[in-house]
């Protein structure tokens, strides 16, 4: 369901779920810590820095920079509009890498007090 307050962000999820089908994705705002900038000054937007977190096995035998340009692809429209996305990081897995990654977190879990 659509928020009416955040437009931008229910359709890079909506982008993103359609095109990736994601087995993680988080999306955060962070547009308020960045709202006295001097670059935002006019802008009248509350939607203009993401970090996004994103694990898709579409990412499969690409590079991180190839991610990068497939993710950037999918949000043009919301980048390139006036009052749009200003800021964007990315952070983008493969099933494997996420799988990986719990599993050192859990290694290294078991390991403290030992």
């Amino acid at each position: 369901m659509a928020n009416l307050e955040t437009p931008i962000e229910d359709a890079l999820r909506r982008k993103l779920i359609d095109a990736l089908s994601p087995s993680k994705l988080i999306v955060h705002n962070d547009s308020h810590l960045h709202a006295h900038h001097a670059a935002m000054r006019g802008n009248t937007s509350r939607e203009t820095h993401f970090r996004l977190e994103i694990t898709s096995s579409k990412f499969e035998g690409l590079r991180p920079a190839a991610r990068h340009r497939l993710v950037y692809g999918l949000l043009t429209e919301e980048m390139q509009k006036e009052g749009g996305i200003h800021a964007l990081q990315l952070r983008t897995k493969t099933e494997e890498e996420e799988a990986k990654e719990r599993e050192k977190e859990q290694g290294g879990k078991a390991d403290v007090g030992t």
